[in-house]
């Protein structure tokens, strides 16, 4: 008879599984959220390359927002039916994905624990590392203390402390998500930000037609619409923004200018965390940048001959 009480409904199997795996990815995208947000406050002068974070936070917001409330509501589900039916503590697709569970979390803190040491002993410690290793202490050391108590039966005993829980829990994912709005800015500003990122890729690619434009015909076009070229399937970009051409201008033989509109401020100057983002086409080409402020802003670039020969062949 408590066989048949016990035994794992369909119902039973895709509430466990789905509550586990809502964990998982709840816990992923905190961590990952967590970690973004350290990079961004606390760089590490080591990193040579420090990317855009925002579409990485943006991501983890997005699956906070969605998963983590699905997680929440399994669980009470969960948790109310074992209430109501005790003898379902037993069932074997609950144990299981607990074991587990705390398995994959005492996993992760022992091998946090090795790195902290490792790296401590061998002199590379930064705070960006120290506070990752604690975020991931934090975090699985809250789902393995949540887990160890559940297979004790302490939230079916304590149900205020278990909503206790669940509250501070939501309230503790909510600053996180909140924060993220402080950091990358709003939907609206993160909008213009990405107007900016695609006005620095149409100069980077205008750029590089000007310099292959020199490199053919030994002198520098006088429009950008000499750079037109059907057979090649170039067209010079317009600002998608404004849907008006990108400023151009003519300094020397050997020099010009670009000219573009922006909305937002991206030099490191400013003490944001933003790509500078590099242009591309060729040797020597890298070294120049695209920081720029507010409103327009003119890029002026010198054509090195020894590094951009003319073609003998044209």
């Amino acid at each position: 008879m408590e066989n048949i009480k016990t035994k794992v409904t369909p119902k039973d199997f895709f509430l466990y599984v789905g509550a586990m795996v809502a964990l998982y990815v709840s816990a992923f995208s905190l961590l990952a959220l967590l970690f973004n947000y350290i990079n961004i406050l606390f760089p590490d002068q080591l990193d040579f390359y420090r990317g855009n974070f925002s579409s990485a936070v943006r991501f983890s917001i997005a699956s906070l927002i969605i998963i983590f409330p699905t997680y929440l509501v399994l669980t009470k589900v969960l948790n109310r039916d074992v209430r109501k039916n005790p003898e379902k503590k037993g069932l074997w697709i609950r144990k299981w994905l607990i074991y587990f569970t705390l398995f994959v979390a005492g996993v992760t803190i022992i091998i946090q624990l090795i790195r902290l040491i490792n790296e401590f002993l061998g002199g590379d410690l930064s705070t960006q590392f120290v506070l990752k290793i604690v975020a991931v202490l934090i975090v699985t050391g809250a789902v393995f203390g949540y887990y160890m108590y559940d297979l004790k039966g302490k939230w079916e005993r304590e149900v205020k402390k278990a909503k206790m829980i669940g509250w501070i829990t939501a309230l503790v994912v909510l600053i996180a998500i909140v924060s993220g709005f402080f950091i990358i800015g709003s939907p609206t500003s993160q909008r213009l930000v990405r107007f900016d990122e695609q006005k620095v890729h149409d100069l980077q690619g205008i750029q590089s037609q000007v310099i292959r434009f020199w490199q053919n015909k030994e002198r520098l076009p006088e429009s950008l619409e000499e750079l037109d070229d059907p057979i090649s399937s170039f067209m010079v970009p317009i600002d998608q923004q404004t849907f008006e051409g990108y400023g151009y201008n003519v300094i020397s033989s050997l020099s010009f200018e670009l000219c573009a509109v922006f909305n937002k401020e991206n030099a490191r100057l400013s003490g944001e965390n933003i790509r500078i983002a590099k242009p591309f086409g060729g040797p020597g080409i890298e070294d120049s940048n695209w920081a720029h402020g507010v409103g327009e802003v003119c890029f002026e670039r010198t054509i090195d001959p020894d590094l951009y020969p003319v073609k003998k062949d044209r």
